[in-house]
């Protein structure tokens, strides 16, 4: 079935966010991309939505004058954008946008799929700014995406409707990250993700020191930016241990996907930060894992069904920084063991989180909310893996 599909994301361009950019890509709908914060701004040409100056300058006035949240000059101009460029059905990526979009998705009369990520769903202050739009959109969406179990139930504790949430995990190109040769790699420890609170770059850190204790001939590779970076290269000079750390900075994926293949192990201490923020699931762990590297992490989110403790890596509690390092000395020991739980890690994978499985889960979600009025969707009609 070919459709117009509108997706709305707030960043023109993200690192981090390659699940978003594989929708962009893979979707199999005539796509419009839209951008520019909760709210779009832009057009897929990078011009205002906004076309008329007077509509432009009251929208100037209560943005930054007024401080308002919902200005329906931005609500008009969407509508319009949606009804002239025949949008059969917008996909909302992150619950914020999803709920700023809503008046005009009901305006226009175009149904609305709402994609969750991790922060949207968790983060308190977020959650907190938009509990009660989110019960608007809750009512009008006709699915919402889930990426993990946790994100599920948060999403119930808000008041969404059971029956339109639907669980679809990130998938990974299993082609591009293709194994390495673990039982001839050296001890390569590699973190890779943003340098925030939720994913505690600090304990991997201290961890790794423990590890050094034992195999003192072990390298930790970090990849990323982020708020928390130059706090952890701090922690690394205090411990003494700078040398056997590497911080690459953003890297692309082609070439996170390159390391990957040279490492031992994949590590990521996963946490509920103090405001409540959590991961979705993680797309780093799901490209280890297919590039058959065992996983050393937390029982967090969505990791818990992304990696089988025992059989595909190895996990711990959160802030368990003595636990953490136990486990990545374990693997740092026995390259057997690294290459046995990696060689089950990508076999999982392939089974539950292969790229072109979820996305035509997706799209199948997105053509039953086309025809939603016909034929209801179903929590039954998507199957989850």
């Amino acid at each position: 079935m070919g459709y117009n599909l509108c997706i709305i994301k707030p960043n023109k361009n993200s690192f981090s966010e390659t699940f978003i950019q594989a929708h962009i890509d893979l979707m199999f709908g005539k796509k419009k991309i839209l951008y520019g914060g909760a709210f779009p701004v832009y057009d897929d040409n990078g011009k205002f939505l906004i076309s008329s100056p007077w509509s432009m300058l009251l929208y100037l006035i209560k943005k930054r004058i007024l401080k308002k949240q919902h200005i329906i000059e931005l609500d008009l101009a969407l509508c319009n954008y949606l009804i002239k460029q025949k949008i059969d059905v917008v996909l909302a990526e992150y619950g914020m946008v999803g709920a700023r979009v809503t008046a005009a998705c009901q305006m226009a009369n175009v149904p609305l799929v709402v994609h969750f990520h991790g922060a949207d769903a968790h983060h308190r202050p977020t959650v907190e700014k938009y509990k009660n739009t989110y019960k608007t959109m809750f009512r009008y969406a006709k699915a919402i995406i889930v990426v993990s179990e946790a994100m599920r139930e948060a999403l119930l504790e808000l008041g969404a409707p059971d029956e339109k949430l639907f669980l679809n995990p990130y998938g990974v190109d299993v082609g591009k990250f293709s194994p390495g040769n673990v039982l001839q790699s050296e001890r390569a420890f590699l973190a890779s993700g943003r340098f925030v609170p939720k994913k505690a770059p600090i304990i991997t850190v201290c961890a790794f020191k423990l590890l050094l204790d034992t195999c003192a001939d072990s390298h930790l590779w970090m990849v990323g930016d982020g708020p928390l970076l130059n706090a952890t290269k701090q922690k690394a000079a205090e411990l003494g241990i700078s040398e056997n750390i590497t911080f690459t900075g953003v890297l692309s994926s082609n070439q996170i996907a390159q390391l990957l293949r040279k490492m031992r192990c994949f590590v990521q201490h996963s946490v509920t930060a103090l405001d409540g923020d959590m991961e979705g699931t993680p797309n780093t762990i799901l490209e280890a894992s297919a590039s058959g590297l065992p996983v050393v992490s937390t029982r967090h989110a969505g990791i818990k069904e992304a990696v089988i403790d025992g059989k595909t890596g190895l996990l711990c509690a959160e802030y368990d920084t003595e636990a953490m390092a136990k486990n990545m000395i374990a693997i740092a020991k026995s390259k057997e063991l690294a290459e046995k739980l990696g060689s089950a890690g990508r076999k999982h994978i392939l089974l539950n989180y292969n790229m072109k499985d979820r996305i035509k889960t997706l799209d199948n979600l997105i053509q039953q909310s086309i025809n939603y009025q016909a034929n209801p969707i179903k929590s039954t009609d998507t199957p989850v893996s």
